[in-house]
């Protein structure tokens, strides 16, 4: 065994130790916050038939903004508008569309809101060594496999993470927050590029619902309304 010989040389080897955790051991570096918001552009790839459809998505806005447990995501176009409000907690949701004179409030119980995901159940991730930066967070690449064998990308950051790990159906089980990936739409391709990331306190007020102006509609009635479109 060897002794340090001042109180000098061991502020030293504390301070190197220090250091040699840090650099073996990145999770420790890593920030988690109780809220903030992710906001992502929305760019769309399409063919000639759908270039009017696409039209519509053109400055097109998704927000994620996260309060503890509480998980709101907000999809903007210059149609209008989908919220989902989700309790990570209980796992009932609540979805509203605002399109012009349409306003429609959809309330989901746990099973209702796994259903209505259920495409996304049994998602498989091949993680591989790809790298990026977006907005300065270091990005893994990972392909997700659904149960019905379409695939698409995502870059996650383990450079911070929030207390509520609920980045979507789409991403349980991520290893990190998703700051850019890809949907399809018909024949478009749709992706998801992070811009904005802010860790800002959230009031609880931006998760209550709407007290009026919404025309009420069960999810089953919803889903029904849904097959005959």
């Amino acid at each position: 065994m060897f002794q340090l010989k001042s109180n000098k040389e061991s502020m030293r080897f504390l301070v190197s130790f220090s250091l040699l955790i840090l650099v073996s051991f990145p999770g420790f570096a890593q920030k988690q916050y109780n809220e903030g918001v992710v906001q992502y552009n929305i760019v769309v790839v399409t063919g000639s038939k759908e270039a009017q459809t696409a039209d519509f998505l053109d400055g097109a806005t998704l927000k994620m903004f996260f309060k503890n447990q509480l998980l709101k995501t907000e999809l903007k176009s210059i149609l209008g508008s989908t919220t989902v409000l989700h309790d990570s907690r209980s796992g009932n949701a609540t979805q509203m569309n605002d399109y012009g004179e349409d306003k429609v409030l959809i309330r989901m119980t746990k099973a209702e809101y796994e259903d209505a995901n259920q495409k996304f159940s049994g998602i498989k991730y091949d993680f591989k060594n790809d790298t990026k930066k977006i907005l300065g967070y270091n990005c893994k690449l990972a392909l997700i496999t659904l149960k019905d064998g379409s695939t698409f990308k995502v870059f996650y950051t383990s450079d911070f993470s929030f207390q509520n790990k609920n980045y979507g159906p789409q991403f349980a089980g991520l290893p990190g927050v998703p700051l850019e990936y890809e949907a399809t739409l018909g024949d478009m391709k749709i992706t998801y590029i992070a811009d904005k990331i802010n860790f800002d306190p959230i009031s609880a007020a931006l998760f209550d619902l709407p007290k009026g102006g919404y025309r009420e509609m069960s999810y089953q009635e919803n889903k029904k309304l849904q097959k005959k479109n």
